[in-house]
């Protein structure tokens, strides 16, 4: 199914990156066209996008019920505390959770998420931050918390491995370490761990706050 969106932000490249994560697709599957560049960017990116199955809209609030066999306390204060937090911004669906070892999943799917996601996932990291705290209040062992609301983490992953393959294939073709763009402290994460197996390349970060970046560069190269 072909899909298009319309993003605006300060530069051409921030509306763009803001579009293609709300696709979930990388820059080379998109179409990108450019809107306007006066009083700030606005552009507009299509592209083909899997069509979700249409899904029962299930209303959060005091009398939904999560109904499963050996939830752990820490999983139900978990999804309780999401639920309480979605439902007072407004949005509204199916929560779906389940724990692996010592990582509990929680994956939300419905209408408009936006809201719970924010400008560059910041909204659900916060809201992933904040149920890590809770659960944590629930276990003696500690636990940790996997978020992903409207299926963003799952398609930003998508885009930041490939950001990072293609930062470890510029890195060894000239020899010298490549910068990439800002990103949190998940998704820099995200980056070391998936180069890790990749031969030739190590990761550090650089910069400070919002600035601080991965960069990826050959084994060889001298600092």
């Amino acid at each position: 199914m072909q899909k298009s969106v319309v993003k605006t932000g300060n530069t051409v490249e921030e509306a763009r990156q803001a579009a293609l994560e709300e696709l979930g697709v990388s820059e080379d599957q998109a179409t990108v066209e450019i809107l306007s560049e006066a009083d700030g960017a606005e552009v507009k990116v299509t592209a083909d996008v899997e069509e979700d199955a249409e899904e029962e809209v299930v209303y959060y609030g005091d009398d939904e019920s999560y109904e499963g066999d050996d939830v752990s306390e820490a999983e139900d204060a978990a999804v309780a505390f999401v639920a309480e937090v979605l439902s007072g911004i407004g949005i509204h669906g199916n929560m779906d959770s389940y724990k692996e070892d010592d990582t509990i999943y929680i994956s939300v799917s419905g209408g408009d998420c936006g809201a719970a996601i924010g400008r560059h996932g910041e909204t659900l990291e916060a809201i992933t931050y904040m149920t890590n705290l809770i659960a944590n209040r629930h276990s003696e062992d500690r636990v940790h918390v996997h978020l992903d609301v409207g299926g963003y983490r799952k398609h930003r992953e998508r885009i930041i491995e490939g950001l990072a393959d293609r930062a470890a294939s510029k890195a060894l073709r000239i020899g010298k370490p490549v910068a990439m763009e800002p990103m949190n402290p998940a998704e820099r994460r995200m980056v070391h761990s998936y180069l890790q197996s990749v031969d030739g390349v190590t990761t550090h970060s650089e910069g400070e706050d919002a600035a601080r970046h991965v960069v990826v560069a050959p084994e060889s190269s001298e600092e």
